[in-house]
């Protein structure tokens, strides 16, 4: 049994996170803005009674993460997946952006998980070989030549160099980290006409943070199990 933190865990990819853990009988911590309109999650938490407790987090609030760091001091934590992200403004290409839109993107998407992961790293240490996830995206792959969503592009390619960085530092802690594409998938961001659901995701993303390792580079992985090209 592990205990799980999952941030953005109130809908989507990350409620299915939720989810898929306590299912398997994991410990979970979710994180969400508002503790008040939990909505779907609230039904989970009835169904699974006593796995899982609800945070209220705001990963771009400084004095928020580091309540939630003194909330959960001295317990131990097995894995941390940075879920929250946005997809950034109506206006983001090349030729037309929304800079302020565009900061904001950043911040939640780029600065956030590695935020949240810093703040959390005495939970982390707590354990052998704990396990960091960040939910990047296969748009943040400097592979692919398309030009749209600028924003949520650029700050996900962004967040996927500072945890290939952060593996590097924390690697001799015992710590992996990772990122990991979750799929095209059928939830708000990604809409109702995406190639799969968010309980297809949840379960491939669980199986991936199952299989990480320090016996390999840090890894772009997806959800099905590929590796992506950073």
């Amino acid at each position: 049994m592990a205990t799980v933190l999952i941030t953005g865990a109130a809908r989507g990819i990350g409620l299915a996170l939720v989810t898929a853990y306590a299912e398997r009988g994991d410990d979970v911590v979710a994180t969400v803005r508002d503790p008040e309109r939990l909505h779907e999650l609230a039904a989970v938490i009835e169904s699974h009674p006593g796995r899982i407790e609800v945070h209220r987090l705001e990963v771009t609030d400084p004095a928020s993460i580091a309540a939630l760091a003194a909330r959960l001091a001295g317990r131990p934590l097995d894995v941390l997946i940075n879920n929250a992200g946005v997809l950034g403004p109506a206006r983001q290409s090349t030729l037309d952006m929304d800079f302020d839109g565009w900061l904001d993107t950043l911040r939640v998407n780029t600065l956030a998980p590695l935020a949240v992961t810093q703040a959390l790293l005495p939970n982390l240490r707590l354990v052998e070989h704990a396990k960091v996830l960040t939910i990047s995206s296969g748009m943040g792959s400097m592979s692919q030549q398309k030009s749209d969503s600028v924003a949520y592009r650029s700050s996900k390619a962004a967040v996927n160099k500072v945890m290939q960085c952060l593996a590097t530092d924390l690697a001799d802690e015992g710590i992996v980290v990772a990122v990991c594409h979750p799929g095209w998938v059928k939830t708000d961001m990604g809409g109702s006409g995406a190639d799969i659901s968010a309980e297809m995701s949840a379960t491939g993303i669980t199986r991936i943070v199952d299989r990480m390792s320090l016996s390999r580079a840090p890894v772009f992985h997806v959800w099905d199990g590929g590796v992506l090209p950073w």
